[in-house]
């Protein structure tokens, strides 16, 4: 009787632990946990500066708080043979659907690589190849090796270095307002996901902006 007692102690005791560990079972994974500690309180990225296939530098938070729009921000490498591919294919469709929906005003794309032998000239390469529309569209670099390592490190992205000058990573989408606050991290492949925060962003931009008579 008493092991008894013991074994449904220690099994309730286990209980509440992952209870209080996962948020009242709400997510049951570190990469779960993470993304809905996103949405319950949005992280403030780090600065960087990016540059772009025509050679200009900019600062990210700057460029976010000067264009206004929100950001769905993805990280990538020009070289990329794998899942670089699936998320240049769902940016491409993605572009579409923002330009046939008129967000091009209130919705953009922002493609960062995080190689360092990447160049804006293979920038400019890979926005040919994705056929990016360079007003809703960019692909820019994370040169500086130290402030590289805090972007991934906020967006939770985790580089490996493979043979061949190859590396492995895995992705997301990152959803980020003109205030630098990452504010949704969606799955790859979850599009109607992605689709659906974006619309609800649009949509609230759009009623910020009603001019009162």
């Amino acid at each position: 009787m008493r092991l008894v007692l013991s074994l449904a102690l220690v099994v309730i005791l286990g209980v509440a632990a992952f209870w209080f560990q996962t948020d009242g079972f709400s997510v049951v994974t570190t990469e779960a946990a993470r993304r809905a500690d996103i949405i319950k309180q949005p992280r403030q990225i780090p600065d960087a500066v990016l540059q772009a296939s025509n050679n200009h530098n900019v600062g990210l938070l700057d460029d976010l708080a000067s264009d206004g729009r929100v950001a769905v921000i993805n990280f990538m490498y020009t070289r990329c043979p794998s899942i670089c591919t699936t998320m240049g294919a769902e940016f491409q469709r993605l572009q579409d659907q923002i330009l046939e929906q008129g967000w091009g005003d209130q919705i953009r794309l922002i493609s960062i690589s995080f190689d360092p032998a990447d160049t804006a000239r293979w920038l400019g390469r890979y926005q040919e190849q994705m056929g990016v529309n360079p007003g809703v569209w960019q692909a820019m670099l994370a040169s500086d090796q130290v402030q590289r390592n805090a972007l991934l490190q906020a967006f939770g992205i985790i580089v490996v270095p493979a043979p061949m000058g190859q590396f492995e990573h895995n992705g997301a989408y990152h959803i980020v307002t003109p205030d630098g606050l990452l504010r949704r991290i969606v799955d790859l492949e979850d599009s109607v996901m992605l689709l659906s925060h974006l619309q609800s962003y649009a949509r609230r931009d759009k009623q910020v902006k009603v001019v009162q008579p």
